[in-house]
């Protein structure tokens, strides 16, 4: 039995769909199905949270913009605050059959706006602190994800949202429980730096020495979890553990790897929600929704779920393209001692399309920004992208 893991911040962009999926399959499924949406409606709908940044009108019928945050709470330690982590786009285009999700990266610069409420006077910073800014004096989680919006927004150029998620890690894990695992397909080996066995004792423990959040040599006897490339019934476990390492992987594509195993495990999971015998099995659908309203804090925008939930239950896993800034590689730069990404002019031609409504024509252009699948092994940075043949514009 792997140990608890702490908190960490990479579910938010998984946790809308699979819950909308689930929640349909539970209401069309079993007895009551109504009353069940309505309850966990109330679990995980929440107001506010958008800003300047929240989309007008009272209905979601044209392009759907979603920002899917994941946040660093460090229960332990105030004074490292809250931080956003994970920073996902998710747009579905009018046509309403698909979905793009696009990470940005935590370290992108950016000029984050004065948040007045909570005394938060503004700059430039890295994007992931923008949460932290509005999450300060009492802001609270509404506050953080405000300011994160607005921060998003400006930086897609006005960029409005239709709705938000939230999501705490501890949660999730409940969820993936539940499921039972997933298939996952590893596309380039990676060697954990949570997980690790004694080799004299078999007891599991912390494999690496670390300075300054940094892992550095092997602690004596120890042996880490290493995934091979290669494809696997993972269980919970392993694929938490996988989809969380960003340090010791095989093509040194740190942040960028980490972003591609989370979006691979977004299919995974929605793959594995789909077959028979978990959508057809009214205990397994019960357990992942009691997991869903631990896991997921949702700001509809003052659109009804049940709305949210109708307009997306027909994306499949197969729908949804996975994109990459950047393509992949670090674009960094150094000021006053703090190291920052910044986007290129193709990442920033992304964030127009999203906002344009033009993602599918934009990725047929650059099909080299879609991200690996899994089903060939990953490139190393600088290399020649990987492509996948199964993006077609034409349906987009």
């Amino acid at each position: 039995m792997a140990k608890k893991k702490r908190k960490d911040p990479l579910w938010a962009k998984l946790l809308l769909w699979l819950g909308a999926l689930l929640l349909v399959a539970s209401g069309g499924g079993i007895i009551g199905g109504k009353m069940l949406l309505d309850h966990y409606s109330d679990e995980i709908t929440h107001s506010g949270g958008l800003g300047q940044a929240a989309a007008e009108g009272k209905n979601i019928d044209g392009p759907i913009n979603l920002l899917l945050v994941g946040v660093d709470e460090r229960v332990n330690n105030t004074e490292m605050g809250v931080r956003a982590d994970s920073i996902i786009i998710a747009h579905v285009p009018a046509s309403h059959d698909g979905v793009y999700l696009t990470s940005i990266p935590r370290d992108t610069k950016v000029r984050i706006p004065p948040h007045p409420a909570t005394k938060f006077p503004g700059g430039t910073d890295k994007i992931n602190a923008a949460f932290q800014g509005g999450f300060q004096n009492g802001g609270g989680r509404e506050g953080g994800l405000e300011l994160l919006a607005e921060t998003v927004g400006n930086l897609a150029g006005g960029l409005k949202f239709n709705g938000a998620a939230i999501v705490n890690f501890d949660g999730f894990k409940g969820l993936v429980d539940a499921l039972g695992g997933v298939h996952m397909c590893v596309d380039e080996r990676v060697t954990s730096i949570h997980t690790g066995w004694n080799t004299k004792t078999g007891q599991e423990g912390v494999p690496f020495n670390f300075v300054n959040d940094l892992p550095t040599t092997l602690k004596p006897n120890m042996r880490p979890q290493i995934y091979e490339v290669g494809c696997y019934d993972m269980e919970p476990w392993e694929a938490l553990d996988y989809v969380r390492q960003r340090d010791k992987l095989a093509n040194n594509d740190g942040d960028y790897g980490r972003q591609r195993h989370q979006q691979q495990f977004i299919k995974a999971m929605l793959k594995k929600a789909t077959t028979a015998g978990v959508i057809l099995n009214p205990i397994k659908i019960a357990d992942m929704l009691n997991a869903l309203g631990d896991a997921v804090s949702f700001y509809n925008n003052k659109i009804k779920i049940t709305d949210w939930i109708f307009t997306l239950k027909g994306i499949k896993p197969d729908q949804m393209i996975t994109l990459k800034v950047n393509n992949g590689d670090y674009h960094s730069e150094t000021i006053n001692g703090k190291s920052y990404e910044t986007l290129d002019d193709t990442a920033k031609e992304l964030l127009t399309a999203i906002v344009r409504d033009q993602v599918g024509p934009f990725v047929a252009a650059h099909p080299e920004m879609v991200n690996n699948d899994a089903a060939t092994a990953a490139t190393a940075p600088g290399a020649t992208p990987t492509k996948s043949p199964s993006v077609k514009a034409s349906t987009r």
